[in-house]
């Protein structure tokens, strides 16, 4: 049992690193998207990254789970609670910086279900606020950069702790 918790958890750990570093490395080519097409090609994020964002939810859970059977090892309660926290740390440049971002963009897309309802609706108001297009580019891209930064040190750091 522990080692398929193990196996579940490096998966979610390596899914969201790897949608974070999707992001990073898009990053130069989006730098020469007009506004138009910059808007246009945030729809297409939406519904396989929402989907695909839950494994940070799900390897927190796990990795909670596997502080405990850690607990008294040394060395992998370290390593594993480095994971922890830096998975923490991912997920709370998401909710800071990125996700009230991703409901200016997609504010002309017709969302439903969970979607409506995980991105919420903007008001008039709460968009006439909002920064220039290209500030709120800036920060949404650097903001995945920074994820991608974490989600691989979480990697290297889960690796490290699976073979203590």
């Amino acid at each position: 049992m522990l080692a398929a918790l193990q196996i579940l958890a490096l998966l979610t750990v390596s899914i969201a690193m790897a949608l974070a570093l999707a992001h990073a490395l898009e990053f130069p080519g989006k730098l020469r998207l007009s506004r138009a097409d910059y808007e246009r090609v945030q729809e297409i994020y939406y519904p396989g990254f929402t989907y695909g964002g839950a494994s940070e939810g799900i390897g927190l859970l796990l990795l909670l789970v596997l502080l405990f059977f850690s607990w008294g090892q040394s060395t992998p309660f370290r390593l594993t609670l480095a994971t922890f926290l830096t998975l923490v740390l991912m997920h709370g440049v998401y909710w800071i910086f990125i996700h009230p971002i991703n409901s200016f963009w997609l504010k002309d897309f017709e969302l439903k279900g969970f979607g409506a309802r995980f991105f919420g609706a903007r008001t008039s108001a709460d968009l006439e606020r909002l920064p220039d297009w290209t500030e709120l580019r800036d920060r949404w891209e650097h903001a995945h950069i920074a994820r991608a930064a974490l989600g691989l040190l979480a990697l290297v750091f889960f690796g490290a702790a699976l073979t203590a």
